[in-house]
């Protein structure tokens, strides 16, 4: 496969997965999610990869969520919300080797959701994670919601999706949201680390273990893809299009407002 969003490295057990798209802070767009997927499908199949790194190229961020220039209130490829997201989430948890997140500036939005997924997230001091689905008129259900529950308890996530705040690593990794915090220089270094100690491990181990921590969070998915219909939905709404067209013009979206036009129309 010839990759135009990503970059895909292997060397030495580890595959490399980088989103190239420093100029929108990496914000993926349906071919980024459609090369991700297929890249870590590749990974899984290649038996001398034993360790997953996703990363984002740059250093002002991992990931920003969905590319906005490219969502004018609905999405027009495959999935159900136009992008097949669901099929990376689920690619992330069914390949049977850690994936580990490398975390070097915002993870945000769906960048966010993308952290919280992988096996283990590892951050410079310089990341900042947060979400902003309500401020444009999105919302991840599913894995960015119940999932993130489970990681950081039901108060925490609540505040993170309602408030929509800004959280720095070490925060983060109070929460358990990331499972170490290094130096912005050292974090390379750190990554390589963690890569050559789970290479040492048994490869058979680390799979049945996989598969252990998912079962107990498979229904999920579930609660995911019936949110993700919800969210297709959604998005024809007047109250989501005022979220996208308000970030585009760099203004306060006013989404009660649209809400009463939705209203008044219906």
């Amino acid at each position: 496969m010839i990759y135009a969003d990503i970059k895909y490295e292997k060397a030495d057990g580890v595959a490399r997965i980088t989103i190239d798209r420093p100029q929108v802070m990496n914000a993926f767009r349906g071919e980024t999610i459609e090369e991700m997927t297929a890249a870590l499908r590749d990974a899984d199949a290649d038996d001398a990869i034993g360790v997953i790194v996703l990363a984002g190229a740059g250093d002002r961020a991992f990931c920003t969520g969905g590319d906005q220039s490219t969502h004018s209130g609905t999405y027009a490829g495959r999935g159900v919300v136009g992008i097949p997201i669901e099929e990376f989430h689920a690619a992330i948890r069914d390949v049977r080797i850690p994936v580990i997140a490398r975390v070097q500036g915002y993870a945000i939005g769906g960048g966010n959701v993308i952290a919280t997924m992988c096996d283990m997230t590892i951050a410079s001091e310089k990341a900042i994670f947060g979400q902003v689905g309500p401020k444009v008129g999105s919302v991840d259900p599913g894995w960015g919601t119940a999932y993130l529950a489970r990681i950081v308890g039901e108060k925490k996530a609540r505040e993170i999706w309602y408030m929509c705040r800004r959280y720095t690593a070490v925060e983060a990794e109070r929460m358990g949201l990331v499972n170490k915090v290094v130096p912005h220089e050292e974090l390379d270094t750190e990554i390589e680390s963690w890569c050559r100690e789970i290479l040492e491990r048994s490869p058979t181990a680390i799979a049945i273990a996989k598969r252990s921590f998912n079962a107990d969070t498979n229904s999920i998915a579930g609660i995911g893809n019936l949110g993700l219909e919800a969210l297709a939905l959604y998005y024809q709404s007047e109250e989501s299009k005022e979220g996208v067209k308000a970030f585009m013009e760099k203004r306060k979206p006013d989404f009660r407002a649209a809400r009463r036009r939705q209203k008044a129309g219906e």
